[in-house]
């Protein structure tokens, strides 16, 4: 099926209606801020939604990594507020959860919220929650969800490590927290039930899709009549949700936002002066 691809603006910026990004986890080592940040300084979008656990208060309290890149991403969030009218929304996650005590607060052109609700231009309704109310772990055993998270940290520092030696020999990329919740019985029962979990919220809100993150697994397909889709995570996956002008929404990946953003440049460097 044929898409609008949004045109690039004047100043050979990629333009998107929208913009998703969830589980930056801004505060831990492995959070890829200055490749969000290339790509942020290299997009406009007339709305901007965080979906969760944007800054990781977990790690931060066990151990401070942050770095001035990340401070470089909240500043520039915060400028495509300010300066380019970007409307943020920034959607409580449960490593961000000391914002929920702020909620519901608006501040200028930035909501803060626990949902929100999304109108695409082709008038699709899309719940947009970050999903982990419908983790057990997280909202009745946080001390085992803390755990988990010690275990996911543990388990990127080996991929750091053992991927070093798979590029040395010319190998891809592999993933050892992925591998596990692909092996694992009880995580593909749990994946399934939390997609479940978010369709039947989304039927009851009258909402066509439901957009959440929370389990660093993009995704975008039916559930019933219920569009599913997961902006996956920015640790490592590398995946955003965009809305093209049309309304189109889709799942993107760090190399074909890299591939849009030259190809703006290219197309704003042909212009004549």
């Amino acid at each position: 099926m044929h898409r609008q691809v949004s045109p690039p603006v004047a100043d050979g910026k990629v333009h998107f209606r929208t913009l998703v990004l969830s589980d930056l986890h801004l505060g831990t080592r492995d959070a890829q801020a200055m490749a969000l940040l290339d790509i942020l300084r290299s997009v406009r979008c007339d709305k901007l939604i965080l979906n969760g656990d944007i800054i990781d208060l977990w790690s931060l309290q066990r151990k401070n990594h942050w770095a001035p890149a990340h401070t470089a991403v909240v500043r520039r969030i915060l400028k495509m507020a300010e300066r380019h009218g970007t409307q943020i929304v920034y959607l409580r996650g449960n490593h961000d959860d000391f914002i929920g005590r702020l909620l519901p607060l608006a501040i200028g052109r930035m909501e803060l919220a626990e949902e929100h609700v999304h109108v695409a231009a082709d008038g699709a309704r899309y719940l947009c929650i970050h999903g982990d109310a419908f983790d057990a772990v997280t909202t009745k055993f946080r001390w085992l969800a803390v755990l988990g998270d010690i275990s996911y940290q543990f388990l990127l520092g080996l991929n750091r490590v053992y991927n070093l030696w798979r590029r040395w020999r010319g190998k891809e990329y592999f993933s050892f927290s992925q591998a596990v919740k692909g092996r694992v019985k009880s995580a593909v029962s749990f994946i399934s039930d939390f997609e479940q979990h978010l369709r039947s919220l989304a039927a009851r809100r009258g909402c066509d899709g439901v957009i959440c993150g929370h389990i660093h697994k993009a995704e975008d397909r039916r559930i019933g009549r219920i569009r599913y889709l997961n902006s996956g995570d920015w640790v490592e996956s590398l995946t955003a949700l965009v809305e093209e002008a049309d309304g189109t929404m889709r799942v993107v990946g760090h190399p074909e936002l890299l591939a849009r953003v030259r190809e703006a440049r290219h197309a704003a460097a042909a212009v004549p002066a």
